[in-house]
């Protein structure tokens, strides 16, 4: 396991590892929603068992420090496509804000390379017609959800293929036959088997385990899905039931999707990613809480704490990443858009606040970030800054508190008064590491009236 040390802005030198355009791989990036650190059983989840994300932990490399791009689902989704960190990213809220024609995204930069490039799932970037679809964001192909409230409802009247709705008359008029998870892997193995001859990168962006809120307001139950199976019969809420049901769904289809990879003889040439685009929610009625969710962290989603952040990250890929290991490299989402480039042979756009990670996965030195920021606007204006093993997190422009997460993973001692020079570096770092955005500016508190 390598821990390439990092103070203060000194960065460790990396080893230059660009993969041959005649090796290229194939590329599967799969992306849970609202799943937290803990929602694994290979992250320390001990009600609800995993054994294929398991399996792929097993066969490949596990993260500890990896970190989602926001604590909320399009913010997120933004830095992963686009490489920026939430300071200068288009879209930093669950707002209607489309991709711009002028962003660049990780889709657009594989497709320029020669991959066939696909999203299955949610997207979040962009409404219909918009500049943000992803058909004009790199995508040679789309099926799923544009919005992400209606992403909300597993057994949606339409989806999109590409640019057109696709009716599910299975769920008109109340009825339920058709859930959207289940169609999602269905797409994922056509794409696959469609791409065999490859190279193609496939974006498998599910909503589980996301909550559908609107049901919850209606039934007290938003874990939607067909059936509790090896949950049914638990002296359980049913909501708790339907959050463990989603897991063990999701944890059977991608063994299916593992199990297509080895019979197309694909399995030794495709990398596969596994990660969650921010920490659990309390919403749909269950209790984060009851499945220890966030595992060691403090927070959830909607926090800038390490429990709203930290995420699970799983990479396999065979003869390369070394199977069974770990690695404590902090990096984030804006660091995937130049790791699959470098992985693909591409070059990837300047400007970009993320780094190849590519030597990480290798087991090679690794140059590593000086700083990974965040900031928050749906409660005010919030900030948090990871330096080394140091973590600042400024809520509602107040005082900065500060973490040594080495000691303390939890956030549980704010150690700001003792370490005064290094919290200044990261106030220093929040102010510098942004730039202002139209549609999210900056809230401060009222200062009270004298």
């Amino acid at each position: 396991m390598f821990r390439p040390a990092v103070l203060f802005g000194i960065l460790v030198a990396a080893t230059p590892a660009v993969a041959a355009p005649a090796d290229r791989p194939n590329i599967i990036f799969i992306l849970a929603d609202d799943l937290g650190y803990g929602g694994l059983s290979c992250y320390g989840q001990q009600k609800v068992p995993t054994p294929n994300l398991d399996r792929l932990a097993a066969d490949g490399l596990r993260f500890t420090d990896c970190y989602a791009g926001s604590t909320v689902c399009a913010p997120s989704r933004c830095c992963l496509m686009t490489g920026l960190h939430t300071g200068h990213a288009w879209v930093r809220g669950n707002a209607l804000v489309p991709l711009r024609p002028t962003d660049v995204t990780v889709a657009g930069v594989l497709k320029q390379a020669g991959y066939a490039t696909g999203l299955v799932g949610k997207w979040g970037l962009g409404e219909e017609d918009s500049t943000g679809i992803p058909n004009r964001q790199g995508f040679d192909y789309f099926f799923g959800f544009l919005n992400q409230r209606h992403a909300h409802n597993y057994y949606p009247t339409f989806l999109y293929r590409n640019q057109e709705r696709v009716p599910l008359p299975g769920n008109e008029n109340d009825r339920r036959t058709q859930y959207a998870h289940d169609l999602f892997t269905q797409e994922a193995l056509g794409f696959i088997e469609k791409n065999k001859a490859g190279p193609f990168f496939l974006y498998l962006a599910y909503t589980i385990p996301h909550a559908n809120n609107e049901l919850k307001a209606k039934t007290g139950n938003g874990m939607e899905v067909p059936d509790y199976g090896p949950y049914a019969s638990r002296d359980w809420t049913d909501p708790q039931k339907g959050h463990a049901a989603m897991i063990d769904r999701m944890d059977r289809d991608i063994g299916r999707i593992m199990a297509r990879l080895a019979d197309l003889g694909l399995d030794k040439n495709t990398v596969v990613f596994f990660t969650s685009d921010n920490g659990p929610q309390k919403e749909g009625g269950y209790d984060p809480e009851f499945f220890d969710c966030s595992g060691p962290l403090r927070g959830i989603k909607r926090d800038l704490y390490e429990g709203g952040i930290r995420v699970p990250m799983i990479v396999r890929w065979p003869g390369r990443v070394k199977p069974g290991t770990e690695s404590g490299e902090p990096w984030a989402f804006w660091d995937v858009l130049p790791t699959l480039a470098e992985i693909a042979g591409a070059k990837p756009p300047t400007g970009i606040d993320g780094i190849s990670m590519l030597p990480a996965l290798l087991g090679k030195e690794q140059k590593s970030h000086e700083y990974l920021y965040w900031e928050f606007h749906e409660r005010g204006f919030d900030q948090a800054v990871r330096m080394g093993n140091w973590k600042g997190v400024r809520r509602n422009g107040g005082q900065v508190e500060l973490y040594d997460l080495k000691s303390d993973i939890g956030e549980q001692h704010d150690v700001a008064a003792d370490y005064p020079e290094v919290l200044s570096k990261i106030e220093s770092i929040m102010q510098s590491a942004r730039t202002d955005n139209e549609h999210w500016p900056v809230k401060r508190p009222a200062k009270p009236q004298s």
